[in-house]
């Protein structure tokens, strides 16, 4: 028997949660960070408050709450200082997430750069302008994707390691 196969439910629910965060941090709408913070928290309760350990649960803790501010503060920030409206990013995250069924990952991309390109060209009429607004936005949202895999990933593989250990 291995030392996953023998884990006790709950901890084993929790690992789940950080692997839900993983899986989260990249596809739309199913809960990245917060199924990590909540990972942990349930690892931290079914292991009777013990591991993994006060300092690395406080560490383990800021990196899902940073993950958590990428995933909401990354998009529209970037998309601000691109010179996009708030509404036009919502707009772009919306269009991303329908293509994200039509055309995978690629379709998220392609949505968000050019929902936000061809609202700001009809805005201010500035091919320019909307130019560097889709990029910004892009970045912006790829950036937030990478901090929040990285962030998860991160979670998830330290309580694997403090319970293989």
């Amino acid at each position: 028997m291995t030392a996953l196969s023998a884990l006790d439910p709950l901890v084993a629910a929790a690992l789940g949660l950080c692997l839900l965060g993983i899986v989260g941090s990249v596809v739309p709408g199913v809960p990245g960070a917060v199924g990590s913070l909540a990972g942990l928290f349930v690892y931290w309760h079914a292991t009777g408050y013990t591991e993994p350990g006060v300092l690395l649960l406080v560490a383990l803790a800021l990196t899902a709450l940073a993950a958590l501010a990428a995933d909401l503060l990354a998009g529209p920030v970037a998309a601000r200082l691109g010179g996009a409206s708030t509404r036009t990013s919502l707009l772009a995250g919306g269009v991303g997430f329908v293509l994200l069924f039509v055309a995978g990952p690629l379709g998220v991309v392609v949505g968000i750069a050019g929902t936000v390109f061809a609202v700001e060209l009809r805005r201010h009429g500035d091919r320019d302008r909307a130019t560097r607004a889709a990029i910004a936005t892009t970045v912006g949202a790829l950036g937030s994707i990478a901090v929040q895999f990285l962030a998860t990933l991160a979670v998830f593989g330290a309580l694997l390691a403090v319970t293989l250990l």
